[in-house]
């Protein structure tokens, strides 16, 4: 385990800190924020900080004191004024979202505003994307929202235009790789997981599934499959390879990731960016595969796996998901 991970979050984000110190300094604090920043970026701990920084009894110099009783609950989970939602499965659903509105809307048990957190917030399905809509356009009291993603684009347009949009800074992708290297991960290993997540501990952890090793490995004999433009060898690569690891939708999801790592590698190494990609053991062939294609071929693939992505999320049968997929792939064409 990589250790201070926290910390090290914290301190990647200062210029993110900073903005929100001037912020409350200021005093103009807006009803909603989307902090936007990629998986093991520290969004959870800005809202965190943030929301005790807008509720701290006693800040210094724009800083929360992290000793009063206000910022020890909110540490806890334990704030009356201070709720977060999170998906119920695999989506946030419209009764999750009516339930919070009530809860910010009804007298709280104490005075001063309210902070609601939504993580992955990206993942509301449109019900709650429209009910909350509803609220954001007529907010009832000293109400703030902060709303955390790390897919920005995928968050209704609408809502984006209500809220205050907070980047995060991309975490230093490099130092842990070399950090996992001392760990004993292998640096193919290391360049793949760094692209899962930012976040040191959890990248570590995950080189310790057998299950996510296995993934990566059928995702690059996916890649092969799709590749030699063979479509009945991809069909049933899919039917007898890809779905029996790929049980549930997270690991599918996960297996989307892969393949779009792998295409966008290929990219890379066609525009000569050898030094990003998250597969440096397939270099070689990687490189043989961008020679073959040409970038509209490879821009076509890329925007069907994002497709494909968007549409786990929408209950499609997930073996007819990735059968399309590769067909697409294959053909060049994406499906109306």
């Amino acid at each position: 385990m990589l250790e201070n991970d926290n910390n090290h979050a914290l301190q990647s984000q200062q210029q993110v800190i900073k903005r929100l110190q001037t912020i409350h300094q200021r005093q103009r604090v807006g009803h909603a924020y989307i902090f936007d920043g990629s998986n093991g970026s520290g969004k959870e701990l800005i809202a965190s900080y943030f929301t005790k920084l807008l509720l701290c009894m006693d800040p210094k110099e724009n800083v929360p004191c992290e000793t009063c009783h206000s910022c020890k609950r909110i540490q806890s989970g334990n704030h009356p004024n201070v709720v977060t939602i999170r998906p119920d499965g695999q989506d946030i659903k419209k009764d999750q979202m009516a339930e919070l509105i009530m809860k910010m809307t009804k007298k709280g048990y104490e005075e001063g505003r309210k902070v609601y957190i939504i993580a992955n917030a990206e993942r509301m399905n449109s019900s709650a994307s429209n009910t909350l809509l509803k609220f954001l356009e007529e907010p009832e009291g000293n109400v703030t929202a902060i709303l955390l993603t790390d897919s920005y684009t995928s968050v209704l347009p609408t809502i984006q235009s209500r809220c205050q949009r907070i980047p995060l800074q991309p975490m230093n992708r490099e130092a842990i790789i070399e950090a996992l290297i001392q760990q004993g991960v292998t640096t193919s290993l290391a360049a793949t997981v760094t692209m899962m997540t930012a976040n040191a501990n959890e990248a570590y952890e995950m080189t310790q599934e057998d299950s996510f090793v296995q993934k990566r490995k059928l995702v690059l004999k996916l890649v092969e499959a799709i590749e030699q433009r063979s479509p009945g060898e991809a069909l049933l690569f899919i039917q007898t390879d890809w779905m029996p690891l790929m049980k549930e939708k997270s690991d599918c999801e996960q297996g989307i990731d892969l393949l779009l790592f792998a295409y966008r590698d290929i990219v890379a190494v066609k525009a000569g960016l050898q030094s990003t990609i998250a597969y440096p053991d397939q270099l070689e062939t990687f490189t043989k595969h961008s020679v073959k294609n040409a970038y509209s071929s490879l821009t076509v693939k890329i925007d069907a796996i994002l497709q494909a992505k968007k549409r786990l999320h929408q209950n499609m049968n997930r073996t007819l998901l990735l059968e399309q997929l590769v067909l697409t792939m294959q053909e060049g064409l994406l499906f109306v």
